[in-house]
């Protein structure tokens, strides 16, 4: 099944209006689950959490037919409190050191959709045609980098960043993390009749088909051993000779807020920043560019401005910027407004279930 993610953002408001929170929590974890295909559009601040949380509370349903969804919409503001917590610390091995660590790249298997592991090559091969992979997928992948052919998390986290429609540095980092056992008590595993029984497949004689018992003292297999570098293609646009109005108040989008519901029908200047650091910090393929763009449409007179922040200012006094709180643009100037969450409840927690323990009480 080929998922589309449009970007008119009346058939985003569409895709949010189809929901349903019962189905999701039966059969989320299937590759033909009743997901909600929203994460892209959550990732890049055109919604929010709470905008769908709100939504999902108006169906008037039970709270235990709803809380699962609820509860994942809890698991990406927790991973953004984390992000905000400790910035770039989410690079690195935060609760545990990963171990044991054989290379510090990427199995080439993996890159060339060539494991061995019919869903899983299926599925990566999916990621470089749509931008998407399934969530219960992208821990089998991380499983078999991180804990079967023992990469370090972070160069493999990175690549899969890099084909994400919905990727977010937060989610896909601390979630690797928690695979590796980097931000986690133990390591996820998943085996071959696991991936057969969520993927419908019925594939046999694999390296992980084995019990569960095994993957502790599991040799690396062969098809794994070979690695290779992260890498990416990507241009960033070129937008020359734009005219600025030095004095007005401006509105800053930039990759993780392309919200158009911000100061909707206001008279103001809007600039969607595209920092040339911040993708030589976090690479993204073309696709992932051009989706952010088209989703800037949705915005009636956002101008595009390529370059540094430090450069953008000497066009716009800073004391007319207004921008959104978020850890990529701690060096903007200006007034900084606060994102929207699903609850109140902010700051660092060593667990989700301590997170979300406050949440729920107060949902």
């Amino acid at each position: 099944m080929t998922i589309n993610f449009p970007t008119d953002i009346r058939a985003i408001e569409s895709r949010l209006r189809e929901i349903e929170p019962e189905k999701y929590a039966a059969t989320r974890n299937y590759k033909d689950g009743a997901l909600t295909y929203l994460s892209p559009y959550i990732s890049r601040g055109v919604i929010t959490t709470k905008q769908v949380y709100l939504h999902v509370e108006s169906l008037g349903l039970p709270r235990h037919k709803t809380e699962k969804l609820i509860q994942e919409l809890a698991w990406r503001d927790y991973w953004q409190q984390v992000w905000i917590a400790k910035n770039d610390g989410i690079r690195q091995d935060l609760k545990n050191a990963q171990t044991p660590i054989s290379n510090y790249q990427i199995p080439q298997a993996i890159v060339q959709a060539n494991t061995g592991i019919e869903a899983v090559d299926h599925a990566i091969i999916h990621l470089y045609k749509t931008g998407y992979m399934h969530n219960h997928m992208r821990m089998y992948v991380a499983s078999i980098c991180c804990n079967i052919a023992n990469s370090h998390w972070l160069e493999p986290a990175k690549w899969m960043y890099s084909h994400l429609l919905d990727g977010d540095s937060a989610s896909n980092f601390l979630s690797w993390q928690w695979v590796a056992g980097a931000f986690s008590n133990k390591k996820y595993y998943a085996n071959q009749d696991n991936i057969n029984n969520f993927f419908k497949s019925t594939q046999k004689d694999t390296f992980l088909d084995v019990e569960y018992s095994a993957f502790e003292n599991l040799d690396i297999p062969k098809t794994l051993k070979d690695t290779v570098p992260f890498e990416v293609q990507m241009t960033l646009p070129e937008f020359k000779n734009l005219s600025l109005d030095k004095d007005k108040t401006t509105l800053i989008y930039n990759y993780y807020n392309i919200d158009p519901y911000w100061y909707k029908d206001q008279e103001v200047q809007r600039i969607f920043l595209m920092e040339p650091s911040f993708y030589n910090e976090n690479p993204v393929n073309q696709k992932c560019i051009d989706f952010a763009l088209e989703l800037t449409k949705n915005i009636q007179g956002i101008k595009i401005y390529v370059g540094e922040f430090s450069e953008l200012k000497g066009h716009i006094n800073p004391d007319h910027i207004v921008y959104k709180e978020h850890p990529t643009n701690c060096h903007y100037q200006g007034k900084k407004e606060a994102r929207e969450w699903m609850s109140s409840i902010t700051g660092f927690f060593p667990s989700f279930f301590a997170f979300w323990k406050k949440c729920k009480k107060e949902l």
